[in-house]
């Protein structure tokens, strides 16, 4: 469980143990139904336990709060046996899975787990909570925390309770699972201890219905909080950013000299014989984490994601929900790093996070200038040429802050941090005399297409060129995609993954499933597809999704899928498009085969030429509101390449099946092509549909942009924009023929 450098004094319950014991239970709470009144120590208002993970904030299990009554619960807490009882009210403003207004049936799923904040500020101790994910404690014994009924008394307890492996594997859903112990009613919502590193690693679940044990869930598990749409500026626009923000500051000014006697848990894990990392101190932890919290939280997880990226020698693991604050950055570093230059590796990913860019407001600037202070200090020990490299780039850093916030400077006057022109920002993580160069990590060699994205904010209008037309290319860059495949012996399932494409070529699988039942697919696939979202996204940026699926299922309607109730479609948060995930199965006329030398050239060349020249939308279905066959793949390849086919009557079923239309522009080596799904609204007029559709295809830049001027369509559809309404139910097959889907067929096997 305990890495041999890495600390921790295994063996008795020593005194340090007793320290750190006392610490927990100081922090543990019990959750009552709101109203207790006068008898906090009534045993019907019982719900669970929870613990107080930063001020004002505990953290439990949803299970626990779902007793309460309209989000309201009672937290009661004591410092120490000989401390009376306080009674405060809370409020539940988070759980995962978020079931608001939809409580599970049965018990509540995994990660089952809750946020309360208390709606008066009160003093009480926190734990100190791991920075580490638990994936990284395989065996050994841990120990928990937690209230009971004992003889119609509430009673606190702990006791020690051994790792048994996990249940869940690489799910998001995972859990430890722990046995060799009881766990009574009451304790869900407890903390999890690692006793030989002396920090609180997870949250009691659920305990075993029949024998001993139970499960815990991974604190790393709150990443997976919605993520607030836009940039978060401030930590408070973040519940999760709040929350470890405040936890970080509290350790930090708990170490500082003051007239309080009682240990700390930086204390307790000096007694233990805890090194962080192998390289650092607890108290040089404490205040490097509390620094770090002094400064705006990352702009979002692509942000923190790409400055690990650009660190030397570490490789950052890929099936963990991905890191969200500064505190989850440095915890990577501990296990993923040399043992050798694990130091030098933290003191650089200091001095990324010191110099990413936000607004250079007075408190920002005195943050980074402590954090600076600590850099020097720690670095003091190290080799002179690595010393020097760090006060190079904090000096080239310092220089060109100092010249954007002259008056007057730039094009426009006073250029903030977020405005440092693209080329004139020092290369921070550019090698210095003893500093490493960073190293690449190597590609597959098939990536799916990335969707272009133009430069302007999603849901505004583009300006129009003074020509009409611009053909020149747009940058690509992070992608999600969905690929789907239908398991022919089990026409009702599929096997599917989601997958992060990165411009590069580098193609990162985050999670698969099979065997998923297709009016299951959206819900099973709605966690997963938040995380890739949250890795991918920039502010004001959402990635695009490819969802590509199998030619009978093309209709499939992705861009309605919500991930959590009371959100915007997938369509109008980002451009969603559909790729097609078994062109090998397209039913063969005898006559062409698009899988052949003849039929890989055509699709390449009639993308290359749509891509080039102005695209013409052709309506295939549908003569002045008279429904049509679409024609066969012989007529239809005779088409010009920079026709966009179009359905006006996809889902009516008058004279063939709409997949087998779909299939047919597909196998005809069409890579883009846009229809509207009209099931059950035969009586919709055409004339708006042609006529958008024809306006949205021809009078556009460029059919590279095609993805996006459906999203805009999405969005403003939304909104209610009349100018719109044509638009309900479109969606848009954009398949690059250049960027073949990675592993099509891998998650197939024998019935």
């Amino acid at each position: 469980m305990t890495h041999r450098h890495d600390g921790g004094a295994p063996g008795a319950f020593d005194e340090a143990h007793r320290a750190l014991r006392d610490l927990v239970l100081a922090a543990t709470v019990r959750i009552h139904r709101s109203g207790v009144g006068y008898a906090p120590d009534e045993p019907g208002t019982f719900l669970g336990s929870g613990f107080f993970i930063a001020p004002n904030w505990v953290l439990t299990c949803a299970h626990v709060v779902h007793g309460g009554e309209g989000g309201d619960v009672a937290v009661i807490h004591q410092s120490g046996a000989d401390q009376a009882a306080s009674v405060v009210a809370g409020e539940v403003v988070a759980t995962l899975p978020d079931r608001a207004g939809r409580p599970p049936s049965g018990s509540w799923p995994a990660p089952d787990l809750a946020l309360v904040r208390l709606r008066e500020p009160v003093g009480h101790a926190c734990v100190y909570v791991s920075e580490r994910p638990t994936a990284y404690v395989g065996e050994g014994k841990l120990l928990y925390a937690g209230w009971t009924v004992v003889g119609d008394q509430l009673q606190i307890l702990d006791g020690p309770i051994e790792v048994q492996g996990t249940l869940g594997g690489w799910s998001a859903g995972a859990q430890m699972r722990l046995g060799h112990n009881d766990l009574p009613y009451g304790v869900s919502g407890g903390p999890v201890v690692d006793p030989q590193r002396g920090e609180v690693i997870g949250v009691l679940k659920s305990r075993a219905d029949h024998g001993q044990g139970g499960t815990c869930t991974g604190i790393e598990r709150l990443r997976t909080l919605p993520v607030p749409r836009g940039a978060a500026t401030a930590e408070h626009d973040d519940v999760y950013q709040a929350v470890f923000h405040a936890h970080d500051r509290y350790h930090r000014h708990r170490q500082l000299p003051s007239g309080s006697r009682g240990a700390t848990w930086a204390d307790a894990q000096k007694r233990i014989g805890v090194r962080p990392g192998r390289t650092l101190s607890p108290d040089e932890r404490t205040e490097l984490l509390g620094r770090l919290a002094e400064l705006p939280p990352p702009s979002g997880t692509r942000a923190l994601l790409d400055i690990l990226e650009s660190l030397p020698d570490l490789e950052l693991p890929q099936h963990l929900p991905a890191p969200r604050g500064w505190r989850d950055g440095l915890g990577l570093l501990y296990e993923n790093a040399r043992d050798d230059g694990v130091l030098k590796l933290v003191l650089d990913y200091t001095m990324r996070v010191m110099h990413a860019d936000r607004p250079p407001t007075p408190s920002t600037l005195a943050a980074e200038r402590a954090l600076w202070d600590w850099v020097r200090q720690v670095a003091a020990g190290l080799d002179s040429g690595y010393r020097a490299g760090l006060a190079r780039r904090h000096e080239e850093w310092s220089g060109l802050r100092a010249r954007t916030r002259a008056p007057g400077h730039g094009p426009d006057g006073p250029v903030t941090g977020h405005d440092v022109p693209a080329g004139t920002r020092p290369r921070l993580d550019a090698p210095s005399p003893a500093v490493p160069a960073p190293v690449s990590v190597p590609a597959p060699v098939s990536v799916p297409a990335p969707v272009p994205v133009p430069a302007e904010a999603h849901g505004r209008d583009r300006p129009a060129t003074p020509e009409g037309r611009d053909h020149t290319r747009v940058t690509p860059g992070l992608t999600v995609l969905l690929e789907v495949l239908r398991r022919g012996w089990e026409p009702d399932r599929c096997d599917w993954s989601v997958s992060v494409a990165r411009p590069d070529g580098d193609v990162l699988r985050l999670h698969e499933a099979e065997r998923t039942p297709w009016d299951g697919l959206a819900a099973e696939a709605a966690e997963p597809l938040a995380e890739a979202f949250r890795r991918c996204d920039a502010p004001d940026r959402p990635a695009p999704l490819q969802a590509a699926l199998p030619h009978l299922l093309l209709g499939l309607p992705v861009d309605t899928w919500q991930l959590h109730a009371g959100e915007p479609p997938l369509g109008v948060q980002r451009p969603v498009v559909v790729r097609c995930s078994d062109r090998d199965q397209l039913p063969d006329d005898g006559e062409y085969n698009p899988d052949g030398a003849d039929g890989h050239h055509e699709r390449h060349d009639r993308w290359r030429r749509l891509h080039a020249h102005d695209a013409r939308a052709e309506v295939l279905d549908c003569d002045d509101g008279v429904r049509q066959p679409v024609p066969p793949v012989s007529d239809l390849r005779d088409l010009a390449h920079r026709t966009v086919p179009v359905l006006c009557r996809y889902g009516e079923h008058r004279y063939e099946d709409d997949a087998a239309a779909l299939a047919r522009i597909v196998h005809a080596g069409f890579g883009v092509a846009l229809w509207r799904r009209r099931s059950g609204r035969s009586d919709t007029v055409c004339g708006e549909f042609h006529r958008g559709a024809r306006q949205a295809v021809d009078d556009g830049v460029s059919a590279e942009l095609l993805p996006e001027v459906v999203h805009r369509m999405r969005v403003k559809l939304r909104a209610g924009r009349t100018e719109a309404y044509w638009a309900d139910g479109i969606a848009l097959y954009y398949d690059d023929p250049h960027r073949p889907l990675p592993g099509a067929g891998d998650l197939l096997e024998a019935p």
